[in-house]
């Protein structure tokens, strides 16, 4: 098989793109089935693949490569907000693929992606400097990004500045809940340091539950939302979700 690197150095993004949704159709033809439902990419399988930091069984989709926490944000934005039933100014950073293709569709939404280095995203921005005004969006996503900002704090900052009151915003980090308090070194920079002590070469802190403290810290009012849990047991395994996961739902008041 090709390496991915390999394709995006040979052929433009447009073209990549195209090979990439070949790629996934065919394989979603492959594994197609009734036993698992992919609620990112909208379809059934037969199986999900292994795959993850740490290698974990059956949790990759294999029609859009979401994860465990892809398609919990999916649910939780289908069935908890409003997300595809009103108008709504979005910002997306760090888009993923299957989300931007499929948000980037939807007539209601102003959507709005953004990534200081991702191939996908729309536009080149910092998450610790964002260009927008005081008051733009309804909605902000952020799905394991902050772990990644040398300054998270002013990113969140950033974050509640460009959020209009009465909006809301998903800020996902991986987290561990052994964890009183955030674990960050500056004098840890190696990525094999890094991978150590973040569980990943690019990660710059592990969070612990004291994450809901630092995103109330900036003006965020916090949900934190057991909303996987409230699923039945049926559910969870037919869509393969991490029961364990919380959704951070902050919201800014009027």
């Amino acid at each position: 098989m090709i390496h991915t690197k390999v394709v995006k150095f040979l052929f433009p993004e447009i073209i990549h793109s195209r090979l990439r949704d070949f790629y996934l159709q065919f394989r979603a033809k492959l594994y197609s089935g009734d036993q698992f439902f992919c609620p990112c990419c909208l379809r059934y399988f037969r199986i999900f693949l292994s795959g993850g930091t740490i290698q974990r069984h059956n949790i990759i989709c294999p029609g859009c490569n979401s994860a465990e926490r892809h398609r919990l944000l999916a649910l939780y934005l289908e069935n908890q907000t409003n997300f595809f039933e009103q108008q709504l100014k979005v910002l997306h950073f760090a888009p993923e693929y299957m989300f931007q293709k499929r948000f980037s569709m939807l007539p209601d939404l102003d959507y709005i992606s953004a990534d200081i280095q991702s191939q996908y995203a729309q536009y080149k921005i910092d998450i610790m400097n964002i260009p927008y005004e005081d008051s733009s969006f309804d909605v902000i996503l952020s799905n394991h990004v902050l772990e990644h900002v040398l300054d998270d704090k002013q990113a969140m900052r950033e974050l509640f500045r460009i959020l209009k009151p009465g909006g809301w915003a998903i800020l996902q980090v991986p987290l561990d809940p052994t964890l009183d308090k955030t674990y960050e070194d500056p004098n840890i920079v190696s990525p094999e340091d890094r991978a150590l002590h973040f569980g990943q070469w690019d990660h710059v802190r592990m969070y612990g539950r004291d994450y809901k403290d630092r995103l109330e810290a900036v003006g965020f009012m916090v949900k934190v939302d057991g909303y996987v849990r409230q699923l039945d047991r049926a559910m969870i395994e037919k869509c393969r979700l991490d029961k364990a996961e919380d959704i951070y739902y902050c919201s800014k008041i009027n």
